[in-house]
Order: C-alpha cells, then structure tokens, then sequence
C-alpha cells in the first residue's frame, strides 16, 4: 500500500508538517475516505471569498476609443491578476484539499484562456459547481469562455467553424482516434448559432445560424443540438476510459501508462470524478508511482506557501505581483494555459530557464518567513520531505544562514519529485 505522505503530495497542493502527522497517526485507508469524501463545508475555504467583478471593462463599449481601449484592457489584466490571486490563496487555505485539486486538473483538461476576468471566473464556477462529470460537460459546451476561446462564436449554419467540435472528441471526452472527420464536421453543424456578448451571462442563441438538419455523428443519425452531441459523446465507451487515463496521467505518472485494472476500476466509478480518484488512489498500482510525477509550477508554489504559513491575500500588492508573473515565467499562470491542449508534465518542468526563476522564486519565499536556526533535518521536516539523498544532504549540511538552507530545499529535486 502507498504511503500517506505520497497520497497527500499528490492528491492535494502538499501537506503541512501538521497535516502530515495527522494522516500518519488516521493511516491511509481512513485518510483516502477524507480526501474523497469530505464532510460538511470547507471552512477553511471561507476564509477565501470569491471576489466580485462586476461587467466587462469592454461590455459597454461599442465604439471605444484608443484611450478607452487601453483602459479596458488594463482593467482586464488587473482582474486577471486578482481572480488568480484570489484562487492562490484559496488552494493554500482549503481544507478540501482534494476537491481543490481537481478544480485546478479540470482548469487544465477544459484549458481556456481569454482575456475576460469575467468569463473566466465563470468556468471557473460552472466547473466547481459540477455535480459530477455529464453535468459539467453540459455546462463547458455551453461556457462562454469555452466558445469563445474555440471560436464557437463564428461557428454558424452557412460557415460551420469545426474548433470546438474537434476538441469536444478529442482533448475533452473521448481522445484521439476515437472519431473520424466526417464525426467533427457534421458535430460543428450541431453546435452552431451561438454567440458571446459580454453583457450577458448565458450564451446567445441565433436560430437563424443554427443548422436544424439531421447530422449522423459516431453512427447515430439525428437533428443533434449541443446537449445531445454531449449526450452521444458521454455514451461512448471510449469517455469513462479516456478521463481515467486523463487523471492517471496528472496524479500517478506522467511517465507510465496506465494499468488497463486501474483504467477499468476508475472507469467503473465514471462520471464520478472522486470516486474514480479514489479508486486510483486505493489500487496497489499507485504505490508503484513514487518518483514518477514532476510538481508542476502552481503545485510547487502553492505546497510553500502552505508549508511555510503563508498567503496571497496577505502579501503586500508588489510582492504578489513578482510572484505572480514568476509563475508565467515558468509556465504555469492560473487561468493561462499555453493552448488548448493544456500544461505540459512532467520532464517538461525540469528546465535550466525554470531552475533559475525557482531560485528567484524561492529566495523571495524564504525572505518572507522568519526562520531561527535550521538544520537540513528541520527543513526537511517543514517541508514534508521524506529524507535527503546523500548528495543533497551534503549541500545542505554546509549551509549555516537558515534563509539560504530554506531556499535550497524548496529547489531540491526531493522537493520538486514526488
């Protein structure tokens, strides 16, 4: 069976010292069932309100001038920066820590990036509202940040645009292979006559572009509009399985395909996101996962922040914000994914360029705490690190200034591997 401290770094941001010894002393059986299925509200998370934006900078501007322009658009980046900041802080004082984490995977799987605060708050939400996977996939077909990231607002009847569509089959429900061209064109068909207007919190349906003929998508013939393209997409075989490999691939290894038992237990539990989770984390094969899993960016930066009690609402506005564009420099920017295709894994992350802004990261980190004296043994312990391999052991026990001997260990490849 998989250790706690493994379950903990994987299933959630990374665990406090605290948090640690609390699940050592439950045990893991006990510890997956409060991951997995956590009791009453989060209170920590209340201490971490979802901030208020208002319209659009650019909602009522028809005809705006280059000066209105540029103001809108510093507005927009301003929001930006606050609804990450805001969700930063609420992955470090959650205490559903797993239902946080797989609010940021399923940021990753649906990857939208558009320059509304607006409409990405509200995916953002959609998603956290999700009962389980068939609802939230009704909501992302509709999700306004979705559609416009995918150019489903130029989709129409006379001029079917196939972005969405495609990534429907391919990237959000069922994977390569797993559908023909002829499937992608007659889906965009079923998906078209909807726009965004910023001013509005649903989509806007035209009938006038909307193509109400009969599509025949995987087989099946019939006048399909969105939700019944999802439908016929969630009834496929092929979905259940494709997520499972999805979680696989983003909490047991990035390296090593997934165990046809595992895929088909998880698969078993499927639209339900944290039963399939659960029955990644209680099959044998996860333990076989140690060392295989890089943290990506926010997962790395998050864990410190928790471990070292700190938090982005409490950062002074300029410290933040170094921080915040530290983390664009290393690739991984709340509600910035680089492409629809999401954030890379793995090896990926292990970088000469992120190594130095780690560094910077890091020393920033350290400069905000107030250590007293520190061995390489308190560091280890503070951080949840197992224990130092020779090599590291032998950097940090010459290491006397605690702020230097802190840095070092948050850039550590124990640190950065779990």
């Amino acid at each position: 069976m998989a250790d706690v401290a493994l379950l903990l770094r994987r299933a959630g941001f990374g665990p406090t010292a605290a948090e640690l010894a609390a699940a050592t002393q439950t045990g893991y059986g006990p510890t997956v069932s409060g991951l997995f299925a956590p009791v009453g509200p989060d209170v920590g998370a209340t201490d971490a309100p979802m901030p208020k934006l208002g319209l659009d900078p650019f909602a009522r501007l028809l005809t705006p001038t280059p000066a209105q322009t540029e103001k809108a658009h510093a507005q927009r980046k301003s929001q930006l920066e606050l609804i990450s900041r805001w969700w930063l802080d609420r992955m470090v004082v959650a205490h559903h820590q797993a239902v946080e984490k797989l609010q940021f995977f399923w940021q990753g799987h649906w990857a939208t990036k558009v320059g509304s605060a607006q409409l990405m708050l509200g995916q953002h939400k959609a998603l956290r509202n999700s009962r389980d996977f068939v609802e939230m996939a009704h909501r992302m077909v509709g999700d306004r940040a979705l559609v416009y990231w995918l150019d489903g607002q130029h989709n129409k009847k006379n001029a079917p645009n196939e972005n969405l569509a495609r990534e429907l089959c391919e990237l959000f429900l069922l994977g390569i292979g797993r559908y023909t061209e002829k499937d992608v064109k007659e889906a965009a068909r079923a998906l078209t006559g909807y726009r965004v207007a910023l001013d509005k919190e649903e989509l806007v349906f035209d009938p006038q572009h909307h193509d109400n003929g009969a599509k025949t998508i995987l087989g099946k013939t019939a006048d399909f509009n969105p939700r019944g393209l999802v439908d016929l997409l969630l009834k496929q075989p092929a979905c259940p399985r494709f997520i499972a490999t999805r979680l696989w691939y983003r909490y047991a290894s990035s390296s090593e395909p997934v165990p046809e038992g595992v895929r088909e237990a998880m698969a078993a539990q499927f639209p339900r996101p944290m039963a399939m989770l659960r029955a990644l984390f209680e099959d044998e094969a996860f333990a076989e996962t140690r060392g295989t899993m890089v943290k990506q960016p926010v997962e790395w930066f998050v864990g410190a922040l928790r471990q070292l009690g700190l938090r982005p609402v409490r950062l002074k506005p300029e410290e933040f914000t170094r921080l915040y564009w530290a983390l664009e420099s290393l690739g991984q920017r709340p509600f910035a994914p680089p492409s629809v295709g999401g954030w890379p894994a793995g090896t990926a992350w292990l970088t000469s360029a992120a190594a130095n802004v780690k560094l910077a990261i890091a020393k920033q980190l350290a400069d905000l705490v107030d250590p007293s004296r520190l061995t390489p043994e308190d560091v280890a312990y503070l951080l949840c690190v197992d224990k130092w391999t020779d090599r590291t052991y032998a950097v940090l026990r010459g290491v006397r200034e605690p702020r230097l001997l802190l840095t070092l260990g948050l850039v550590s490849p124990e640190y950065q591997v779990t």
